[in-house]
């Protein structure tokens, strides 16, 4: 499994690679992406401002959910990476299966204790839906998943977010973080 999710991020980077022309490619402007300012698990707010020039990934987690144990391997990328300028959120959400039905000061303390995170993990919010957070109806806006379909599919899907602010890359559930490693890897090293 781990072999193909790397395959699958080697053929992504290329992809990605072809498709761009230099920092902004064929992307949308990134204004719209440093204005947001969810609300993180204590309550402040983290405007999206304060991350630029970094590289982000995005994710969508849940406490009870079969893809949890993923945040060993978030947290392993965040502490490796965090120095070159990476940060991973974490947006918790319980729209399914209800797999996230705690509270946001339970959420951080499960976060904390069980995976030792020590990555942002924001307060918890829907992704879908009237109610839909807007940074996940921007993500969602500039990276559809397949078919072109917006919706988020399930818990643990992952958006990348290059230096600039541009959305690079959408990642289905099933994908490790760690095989996603060579194109962190690769935008870390793209400057201005």
């Amino acid at each position: 499994m781990l072999l193909v999710t790397r395959n699958i991020a080697r053929r992504q980077l290329f992809t990605f690679r072809r498709t761009t022309k230099g920092p902004l490619g064929n992307m949308s402007t990134t204004g719209e992406f440093y204005n947001l300012s969810p609300i993180d698990g204590s309550g402040k707010p983290l405007p999206f401002e304060s991350l630029k020039g970094k590289v982000i990934l995005i994710v969508n987690t849940a406490s009870n959910c079969g893809f949890t144990p993923q945040y060993l391997q978030l947290e392993a990328m965040y502490k490796k990476f965090k120095d070159q300028d990476f940060i991973v959120l974490g947006f918790p959400c319980n729209q399914f299966g209800h797999q996230e039905p705690g509270s946001d000061v339970e959420i951080q303390s499960f976060c904390t204790a069980r995976y030792q995170t020590t990555f942002p993990i924001m307060k918890k919010i829907d992704v879908n839906g009237p109610k839909e957070d807007p940074v996940y109806k921007y993500l969602k806006s500039q990276k559809p998943g397949m078919l072109g379909l917006k919706g988020i599919k399930w818990n643990f899907e992952k958006f990348l977010v290059d230096r600039n602010g541009n959305v690079v890359e959408r990642y289905p559930s099933l994908t490790n973080p760690s095989s996603i490693e060579p194109v962190i890897e690769q935008l870390l090293k793209e400057t201005d």
